[in-house]
């Protein structure tokens, strides 16, 4: 299944024709938002966004792991992983996609 992907150009482009300001701005805008998102789930908060889903840090122990190409033993040590959770919103609108 291949995916089709939508840019940060192209939500540029969709914004820009709905709102009277500059596509300079809107990436202005946008690149300040994913800012305040990164910011926060690196300082440990839940970013909530109502309707749409909530993006945070979950911790990762460390672990003994193997390269997969030299078979060799590497030791994983304890890491941070983004996630996201979908909200209610999401998930029933993707749940009632036709895929």
């Amino acid at each position: 299944m291949t995916v089709d992907k939508l840019t940060k150009a192209e939500i540029i482009e969709s914004i820009y024709a709905e709102v009277p300001v500059s596509k300079k701005n809107i990436h202005r805008i946008l690149d300040l938002f994913f800012d305040q998102v990164k910011d926060g789930i690196i300082e440990q908060r839940a970013v909530e966004l109502r309707g749409f889903g909530t993006f945070e840090l979950k911790p990762r122990k460390g672990r003994l792991a193997r390269n997969p190409r030299t078979g060799e033993r590497v030791e994983v040590e304890n890491h941070g992983v983004a996630s996201f959770r979908p909200g209610r919103e999401l998930k029933e609108r993707a749940w009632s996609s036709r895929v």
